[in-house]
């Protein structure tokens, strides 16, 4: 498995060189990060102005490049310009969390929309802000839980939090007011939503989408 890294702490970030070791065992890796970083760019992309690109020391055997621009940029630079072939994209493990509405400014999150729009699976990484320690540790257990589930043939992107203690893995739903807490069920109980799960100790895995169109009121709409 070819597996691209990115992170939008920025390529010299911590939780980069984390993810960067425990992904080395399990394929051939590659890593495109900001040169600085570049938190809460969402997707965005440098349009109107050149940006430079280099090749920097990283980890043993895994080629690192720093780009001066975005978390997506990183995605779009690795693939396009650098001509980097990769199955997957690892973005993270970030220091704070990723979670409900915050999805939607996080260039970690935007890294693996980006990725979504090549057609390519992704999983965004996020802990707590204190320590790393809950994230790093428990890597195996979600990929092996991600594998195990066939959950990248069920969803392409995956958003995943880690509390600082994780106590077991829940499928989540990203927190927001237009969904009541107990609005989804299933054979194992309740359905939370990512700030409940890491708030009670779990590991949050939530599908996300690309799509935004409210095909709800499209279709009430249509109805008249």
């Amino acid at each position: 498995m070819d597996i691209l890294l990115t992170n939008d702490d920025g390529i010299s970030s911590r939780g980069l060189s984390l993810l960067a070791e425990w992904a080395d065992t399990r394929g051939r890796v590659a890593a495109a990060a900001p040169a600085k970083e570049q938190s809460a760019k969402s997707q965005s992309l440098n349009i109107r102005t050149r940006y430079s690109i280099r090749e920097v020391p990283f980890l043993p055997g895994i080629p690192a490049f720093s780009v001066d621009s975005t978390p997506a940029d990183c995605v779009l630079t690795a693939s396009n310009t650098l001509g980097l072939s990769f199955d997957i994209v690892f973005s993270g493990i970030n220091r704070g969390y990723n979670l409900g509405w915050d999805i939607a400014y996080s260039g970690t999150c935007g890294a693996i929309f980006e990725a979504g729009q090549l057609g390519i699976p992704a999983v965004a990484f996020s802990t707590t802000s204190e320590t790393f320690g809950g994230a790093y540790d428990h890597l195996d257990e979600v990929w092996d839980f991600i594998q195990s589930h066939s959950l990248l043939k069920k969803s392409l992107l995956w958003n995943v939090n880690f509390p600082s203690r994780p106590e077991g893995i829940r499928l989540t739903y990203q927190a927001g007011p237009s969904l009541p807490p107990t609005f989804f069920e299933d054979t194992d109980g309740r359905i939370i939503s990512d700030r409940e799960a890491v708030s009670k100790g779990f590991i949050s895995l939530t599908p996300l989408t690309l799509a935004r169109t409210d095909f709800g009121a499209l279709l009430s709409a249509g109805k008249g």
